[in-house]
């Protein structure tokens, strides 16, 4: 079992960056594929980012590719998600979220380890 708890949301004007952190607990972090998810207001959780256990593999949105860069420090059981060139529409409740399995990179419910989340708001 590993539980995750986020940080670093924030409110940042446009343009702006912010760098979210994911730790995790457990001494297995290293097997997991580690993702980040969305939801915005009203609207169902998407798939932004996710990172193989092997580090070799990152899978990114179209939404957020060439703007947004997923990492992992295993030594330090930590996930993060560096987002830059922020948009308005960026604004919503992030999730990292973990998987020891196989699965599809993209959806949710191939996650079974979720945190709180954080929230990021965006203004124009």
């Amino acid at each position: 079992q590993v539980q995750l708890v986020e940080s670093g949301g924030g409110l940042v004007q446009a343009g702006g960056s912010l760098r979210l952190s994911c730790a995790a607990s457990g001494r297995t972090f290293s097997y997991y594929t580690m993702a980040w998810f969305r939801q915005a207001p009203g609207k169902e959780r998407e798939f932004a980012a996710a990172l193989s256990r092997s580090v070799s593999s990152t899978y990114y949105a179209d939404s957020v590719k060439g703007r947004f860069t997923i990492s992992r420090d295993n030594a330090k059981n930590t996930v993060y998600l560096q987002m830059n060139s922020l948009k308005p529409e960026d604004t919503a409740v992030y999730y990292c979220a973990a998987r020891y399995s196989s699965g599809s990179y993209y959806y949710a419910n191939a996650y079974p380890h979720w945190g709180q989340g954080t929230q990021v708001t965006v203004s124009s």
